[in-house]
């Protein structure tokens, strides 16, 4: 047998299973809220074509409006300052779609604080306990902020000082863009914790990620069905040309 027949064999017992990572898109599907003067991104809507009716009396289809940034959806080096010379979202090789999934699951310590930041420290004790990160591989942030992602309103978790919601430190972003991975997947609406607006420099994931030809992935699920090391991601945006980014279907192939 080959590797794809094996696979194909795996898939059809049971013995490896495919988990869909990728939360519904619809017009209630929280967005990123910028502060003024900074624009903001449309949310999802559907608009009719034709419903079997006179525009259309054996087929329907709609024109979908949305942005490139809403949803579970990829962030390309070319979405940031520090990367806006690098590929496109069609420009990512498809060979860097898929790869080994890690994940690092902080769900209890983000439940006592929602300010949580993954540190060096954190990363580095992953790699003490499991060994180096693999080539190409999806950095996975559980978080447990998935359980949010009907209620626009928790899950953007703003006040006055502004959104909390967890994220990576500088240090940790420099970190992981100095990594061999491919890119890194978190729960929350962006790449970067809530508070990142405030740090140094500003929005560190978007800045050092992107920059280091690193993608982003947001809004996530069911990353509780993910185990820590040997599952594989299957990372699928729309080749936009010349996107900054598009919503993504993410499946995770993982075994029984």
């Amino acid at each position: 047998m080959t590797v794809i027949d094996t696979l194909l064999s795996s898939l059809a017992d049971g013995s490896v299973s495919v988990v869909d990572l990728t939360a519904p898109l619809s017009p209630t599907t929280p967005v990123l809220q910028l502060p003024p003067p900074f624009a903001n991104t449309i949310s999802m809507s559907l608009e009719t074509v034709s419903d079997f009716d006179d525009n259309g009396p054996f087929w329907g289809w709609h024109n979908i409006h949305t942005g490139e940034h809403t949803g579970t959806h990829v962030d390309a080096p070319s979405h940031w300052a520090t990367g806006r010379d690098g590929s496109s979202v069609d420009q990512i090789p498809p060979g860097r779609l898929v790869g080994p999934a890690v994940l690092l699951d902080f769900t209890d310590a983000v439940a006592e604080d929602p300010d949580f930041l993954l540190e060096p420290a954190h990363l580095d004790a992953h790699v003490a306990e499991n060994g180096p990160l693999p080539d190409g591989a999806w950095l996975l942030f559980r978080t447990g902020w998935s359980r949010f992602n009907t209620d626009a309103e928790r899950f953007l978790n703003a006040d006055d000082d502004g959104p909390h919601s967890p994220g990576v430190s500088v240090a940790a972003a420099q970190w992981l863009a100095s990594s061999p991975i491919t890119g890194y997947g978190v729960e929350t609406v962006g790449i970067d914790a809530g508070q990142a607006a405030a740090m140094d420099p500003i929005f560190p994931a978007h800045h050092h990620l992107l920059g280091a030809d690193k993608y982003g992935l947001t809004q996530l699920q069911n990353l509780g069905a993910v185990p820590r090391s040997g599952a594989m991601l299957v990372v699928s945006p729309l080749p936009i040309v010349g996107g900054t980014g598009s919503p993504a279907r993410v499946l995770a192939l993982v075994p029984a």
